[in-house]
């Protein structure tokens, strides 16, 4: 594999039951860029994503991240930053609490990193407030910091501005390009015409499936 990748899916399949999630799925995001999923609701994207980070098992097809294999050679990708769903976390902590907690799982960050991390997402002022006095944009702005705070190679993106306002967006947008700059692969799925417009430099439909159709690739 070229050493440039960042994420390698070859023929990803998965169902659940009769249901057909995924069908014949393949792609390549390269490191230093941002590749894009689009697609309706229930088309697979974050059932996809689940497959790319290791938490679901693809029924066949092989998925690599950083040159090593899911499922064979490690169980989850080792320099992996990650939003699916909503983000998780402790209300009654401070946000620079939750980071610090969630940092001290593997102990590779401390204070001045994570001091910094909420910098970039502009939470640095309310780094002491509770997480439960979190409007939904800044919550969404904290989640975006723990996905970056340990400075991983591959960042798996699913919807990651929901709830943050204009300027908000404008920032976020700004700070995954730096990102892309620095070499980091991003795959970014999103609803958002214009996020894709402006952040990707390619773009991958999936479709809801039915009896006979597959993944536009």
């Amino acid at each position: 594999m070229n050493e440039n990748t960042g994420i390698s899916a070859l023929h990803v399949y998965k169902s659940f039951g009769k249901e057909t999630v995924l069908r014949d799925v393949s792609l390549t995001v390269r490191r230093g860029e941002i590749a894009g999923l689009v697609g309706n609701n229930g088309s697979g994207k974050t059932v996809f994503m689940k497959c790319i980070c290791g938490f679901l098992t693809p029924d066949s097809g092989e998925i690599t991240v950083g040159g090593r294999r899911i499922g064979k050679d490690c169980d989850f990708p080792e320099s992996l930053g990650l939003i699916i769903e909503t983000p998780g976390f402790l209300p009654n902590m401070s946000g620079y609490r939750n980071l610090r907690t969630l940092a001290a799982l593997r102990g590779r960050i401390g204070r001045g990193e994570i001091l910094e991390t909420l910098r970039r997402v502009g939470l640095y002022e309310a780094r002491r407030k509770p997480v439960a006095k979190y409007s939904l944009g800044m919550r969404q702005r904290l989640g975006i910091a723990q996905a970056i705070m340990e400075d991983p190679d591959v960042l798996i993106l699913d919807e990651p501005f929901n709830g943050l306002d204009a300027a908000a967006v404008a920032q976020m947008r700004a700070l995954l390009l730096e990102l892309k700059a620095q070499g980091k692969a991003i795959l970014l799925a999103s609803h958002n015409a214009e996020d894709i417009r402006t952040l990707c430099d390619d773009v991958h439909e999936m479709q809801v499936q039915t009896a006979g159709n597959g993944e536009e690739k």
